[in-house]
């Protein structure tokens, strides 16, 4: 690719191998992904402060590495309209099944509780709500509206799902009240859907973030990939040409690490000097922010990029 090869690029080469549902002998980590944790008893007192809330942060549910550096810089990633999901990937560990009713109070008690954690930045996901007329869109509207008027200088950053079939409803809704960055992970590449990600269709991802782009043009859009299921850098490079001409922004890459051997099997640990080959792509394709990385996940360094700061 690009007419050189891999000693002359000086990465190695995502390495397509055959999808398993499940491995039996799952790869040892590499050292680059052995993180020490930072502060634990600052983390402790902070997750204290969550379970009083009684909210859920995403960082938390999946032992983000990065947890400690985010909360000490007033950051975070919340999940809401409960715990079970509508969907089934096979790279998640979100429990899935039929899901809660809705909490009214849930947006207020979110707001109250980012005002009294002294957050400036946060991000606001879900699981999956295939069962709902808008999947949700409405839900995150009313966070959105409360977090703003308990606390109006928080930045909102919204990673939503996809909104299978309701597309158009969630755009009606969510351009009413739009946050300060709409995230929408991608994901992996379009040969892998089938297995990683069932239920979900790529194009109708990409179709999503370019909508809500014409529709609020002064939005940055935002998406992710997790690296090391199966896909080429080839597939890598394209997907990245896919996201660029669907108008999104800012672009995640990172890791994806396997949360037991009943999960979508690690294919392969992407080395940092790829994931720095392809930061450098991805930013002469146009991209305004792009965190690269081993360790890299959906908000990581959120409130840099939208600072306007550089990430790695």
């Amino acid at each position: 690719m690009n007419g050189l090869n891999h000693k002359q690029r000086g990465h190695d080469k995502l390495s397509r191998i055959p999808v398993k549902v499940v491995s039996s002998k799952p790869l040892p980590k590499p050292e680059w992904l052995r993180v020490k944790l930072q502060q634990p008893e600052k983390i402790a007192q902070l997750k204290s402060q969550l379970r009083a809330s009684k909210l859920t942060t995403v960082c938390e549910e999946a032992s983000c590495p990065n947890l400690y550096e985010c909360f000490s810089k007033g950051t975070a990633t919340f999940m809401i309209m409960g715990d079970k999901c509508t969907r089934r990937c096979s790279f998640c560990d979100v429990a899935h099944g039929r899901p809660d009713p809705l909490d009214p109070n849930e947006p207020t008690a979110l707001a109250d509780n980012i005002a009294k954690l002294k957050l400036s930045y946060v991000v606001i996901t879900s699981v999956d709500r295939d069962d709902l007329k808008d999947g949700g869109a409405s839900h995150f509207v009313a966070c959105i509206e409360a977090i703003r008027a308990r606390t109006p200088s928080c930045q909102i950053e919204t990673l939503v799902p996809d909104f299978r079939g309701r597309q158009q409803k969630a755009l009606v809704k969510l351009i009413k009240a739009p946050p300060d960055v709409m995230n929408h992970n991608i994901e992996t590449v379009p040969r892998l859907y089938t297995q990683a990600r069932p239920g979900s269709d790529f194009q109708a991802s990409l179709n999503f973030l370019q909508s809500f782009k014409q529709a609020c043009p002064e939005i940055p859009t935002k998406s992710g990939m997790m690296l090391g299921l199966g896909e080429t850098e080839d597939e890598v490079i394209q997907v990245l040409h896919a996201l660029r001409k669907h108008n999104v922004d800012r672009l995640t890459l990172g890791q994806y690490l396997q949360p037991s051997q009943h999960h979508f099997p690690v294919a392969k640990y992407i080395t940092p000097e790829t994931f720095a080959y392809l930061k450098t792509q991805a930013e002469k394709m146009g991209f305004s922010h792009v965190a690269s990385g081993p360790l890299v996940r959906s908000s990581y360094h959120a409130d840099l990029q939208n600072a306007g700061e550089q990430v790695s």
